[in-house]
């Protein structure tokens, strides 16, 4: 299985490791964006906003799960000068920083999104005539163009690094997007709040908060632009590194089949059979795709986040339907963020660990097979933390349950109920970084680096897929289990199932009472589906496909 994984960081790829932190934390601004920040938005500030609503709008997030189709593209088309990776990198971040600052320019003026940023200007009326078919146009294109970065940057990633150091791609990873996406969700909301700022900074109240969307987003169109001219001026790839194909050698006969020699930072090399550009890549991505191997992880990976999506999509959003103060949840979720960036490291050599314990000592596991740790989890190996994560989250969708359920109905918020409010959150949020970053450096372990971008991009596809697909299903299912009563002043109550709640308040004029709330429902049948799932199928299988040779994952 090759030679176990370094331990730390080699000093030598620390420039390169902090660049791939900073490629992937601008690529976390618009995916926070899309993922956490406009839902949330269209929830605090137009209640009447339903759920299926909200689902629309997670479709913007598709091209992250659909970016497979060009990533040959990617891969194969390059000026060799530039560079493999950065002939994408460079082009896509300035139309990325030039579209995201010309979007928050049209949000400011009330363009775009109108009302969302009026008690910035002077403007009243807040939000409305929202167009959730164009919104989600909008930011759906922002997505676009950060999955077509994140095919160069995961392909860039296998080689910018040294082949020791590797195995921390997906440190690299975790960091940047988590700070790019929570700075972009949790601490923009809690600046963006009117409360939050009046309560901790201002000692005079005003009816806004300290940043804008608009004046946020076109900061970040910047931060994109003087990153794209660093790795401009700053950054070169090897003439022979990374290029598709390179002979083997100038002697070689007709008849021979070519080989590409694929060399990493510290001059290991590894050779394969290969035919130039992009038919090639086309070709060997339908093998990977029709490998056993990769059919089974593929089925894991579009099954495995179901069990979550109730809890991550709406729990949120049912706390503040609720009543529960937008600032004091951006407070809750605020403390996530250190302990993503700081234990993100810890859980990327949790996984090395498990790797290198799965290479180096698998007559000590055989002893352990009857333990209650391998009844739980099986084996350990490189798929261990993953697990792990998987159970974490599915114990944060059932505590989610509980917390909305036992929501005060006086709504005060005592200090237990905060601090339970602070537990599911942390617990949802660290047990989803421990499944990322375990899934990343399990990805990175089997990918071919001489297709990085392709394969790289395939498994994570997969894995993006299988977290977007059933949202829009389930915020649905919320919204049809739900089931309200309509008092209409002088009239007869009216019972609905499902719907919008618009027509009872806005046309009827009435008053809406819930008589069964279908987030309950809908987590139920999650976490039931989760732990079935898990013990009769995910546990066995990753056992599986964490002890197969890495040349079952080869296209060769």
């Amino acid at each position: 299985m090759g030679a176990p994984p370094q331990r730390t960081l080699a000093r030598h790829d620390m420039p390169q490791f902090y660049l791939l932190v900073a490629l992937y934390f601008v690529q976390g601004i618009p995916v926070g964006l899309a993922f956490g920040t406009i839902p949330f938005l269209l929830k605090s500030m137009a209640k009447d906003t339903s759920f299926t609503t909200l689902g629309i709008f997670s479709m913007a997030s598709y091209p992250y799960s659909l970016k497979i189709f060009w990533s040959p593209i990617v891969d194969s088309i390059y000026n060799k000068k530039v560079g493999r990776r950065r002939s994408w990198i460079i082009p896509i971040q300035c139309i990325s920083g030039a579209s995201i600052f010309f979007l928050g320019s049209c949000i400011s003026r009330g363009i775009v999104f109108k009302g969302v940023d009026d008690a910035f200007h002077g403007r009243t009326g807040g939000v409305h005539d929202l167009n959730i078919l164009n919104l989600t146009w909008y930011f759906g294109i922002l997505v676009f163009l950060c999955a077509t970065q994140d095919i160069a940057v995961d392909g860039w990633a296998l080689t910018i690094l040294s082949k020791q150091s590797l195995s921390y791609a997906s440190t690299a990873q975790t960091v940047g997007i988590n700070i790019g996406y929570f700075l972009s969700f949790t601490v923009f909301l809690s600046l963006n709040s009117s409360d939050f700022a009046n309560k901790y900074f201002r000692s005079v109240p005003r009816e806004y908060g300290l940043v804008s969307l608009g004046g946020y987003m076109k900061f970040s169109g910047i931060i994109y632009i003087l990153l794209t001219l660093y790795v401009v001026f700053y950054t070169t790839e090897k003439p022979w590194q990374d290029v598709l194909p390179r002979l083997h050698s100038p002697e070689m006969k007709k008849d021979d089949e070519p080989k590409v020699i694929f060399e990493y930072e510290d001059g290991d090399t590894v050779s394969t059979s290969n035919n130039a550009g992009i038919l090639y890549v086309y070709q060997c991505f339908l093998k990977i795709a029709s490998l056993s191997s990769v059919q089974v992880l593929a089925i894991i990976h579009l099954t495995s986040k179901i069990a979550f999506q109730c809890n991550e999509a709406a729990t949120n959003l049912k706390l503040l339907e609720q009543g529960f103060k937008r600032e004091d949840l951006a407070v809750t979720v605020l403390i996530d963020v250190p302990f993503e960036i700081l234990f993100g490291y810890y859980v990327a050599k949790w996984s090395s660990d498990s790797n290198h314990l799965q290479n180096s000592d698998r007559g000590n596991l055989r002893k352990s097979k009857k333990s209650w740790f391998t009844w739980i989890i099986g084996t350990p190996g490189v798929l261990t933390p993953w697990l792990w994560g998987y159970l974490g989250r599915l114990a944060s969708a059932i505590l989610g349950t509980v917390v909305v359920k036992s929501f005060p109905k006086d709504g005060h918020i005592s200090r237990v109920y905060f601090l339970t409010v602070i537990i599911q959150h942390l617990l949802s949020s660290f047990m989803s970084t421990v499944q990322f970053v375990g899934i990343s450096a399990f990805h990175t372990r089997i990918a071919d680096p001489l297709i990085g971008g392709t394969y790289m991009t395939l498994l994570n596809t997969l894995s993006n897929f299988g977290g977007t697909w059933p949202r829009f299903i389930v915020l649905s299912l919320i919204n049809y289990f739900t089931i309200y009563e309509c008092k209409i002043p002088g009239k007869h109550n009216l019972v609905y199932q499902g719907g919008s709640m618009d027509r009872c308040t806005k046309e009827l004029g009435g008053t809406i009472t819930i008589l069964r709330d279908g987030y309950f429902v809908t987590n139920l049948l999650c976490c039931i589906f989760g732990i079935c799932l898990y013990f009769g199928f995910l546990k066995k299988k990753s056992q599986e496909l964490q002890s197969l040779p890495i040349g079952s994952w080869r296209c060769e």
